[in-house]
């Protein structure tokens, strides 16, 4: 814990990005018969019967200091997925940076090992000398500013039914790109002292 927090105290510098990053899904659901539009002194209307589309994967990255994000919609989530994520983080989204600092949890998938099993060694070992990874301990996947984004991502676009992939699609790309363009930040405020002191419980405790 004390280990991401420590990264999240370094100033900006754009040569070493802090790039947080993560996934979740997003379940399609199509509505069975058309709402009724909101009236004066009445809301709008939404049939409880829906039709289950299938599920879809969201990938978030997003640079805290900067303002900035990106989320990929993409059908899954295996090591393949995450291998091409990094591998477009270093090329196409930072391709000047010297390192990127990254921040993510402890999924199975997560690991440079995953490059290797995707790409041949000498492309893996290169990517993977790009990165300086930070892991968020586990049962603290809060500490990810990522989950920040995808709060937000959730309560402005995707808290309703989404009923198909192009839909969800267009829908996160305005978002992100209204997002961007507003560069807004996240101000992370909680540090090691106050983990020391509101989370002393999960510290080893020592007697003489």
């Amino acid at each position: 814990m004390e280990d991401v927090l420590e990264v999240y105290t370094r100033p900006y510098d754009p040569r070493r990005p802090l790039v947080c990053f993560d996934e979740t899904s997003k379940q399609l659901l199509r509505d069975v018969r058309a709402g009724q539009p909101p009236a004066p002194g009445r809301p709008a209307r939404v049939d409880s019967e829906y039709e289950r589309e299938g599920v879809m994967n969201l990938f978030l990255c997003c640079e805290p200091l900067a303002g900035r994000r990106w989320v990929d919609v993409t059908a899954r989530r295996t090591r393949r997925d995450w291998a091409q994520q990094i591998q477009q983080l270093v090329d196409v989204r930072y391709p000047e940076a010297e390192c990127i600092v990254l921040v993510m949890d402890q999924l199975n998938v997560h690991t440079p090992g995953a490059l290797y099993d995707v790409f041949s060694p000498a492309e893996a070992k290169r990517l993977a000398d790009k990165l300086e990874i930070h892991y968020t301990p586990k049962h603290g996947s809060w500490l990810n500013i990522a989950e920040i984004e995808f709060s937000v991502l959730s309560r402005q676009c995707l808290d309703r039914r989404v009923p198909d992939v192009p839909t969800l699609v267009r829908e996160v790309a305005a978002w992100q790109e209204r997002r961007n363009a507003a560069t807004c930040t996240v101000d992370w405020r909680f540090t090691t002292t106050d983990a020391r002191i509101k989370l002393k419980r999960l510290y080893p405790s020592l007697q003489e």
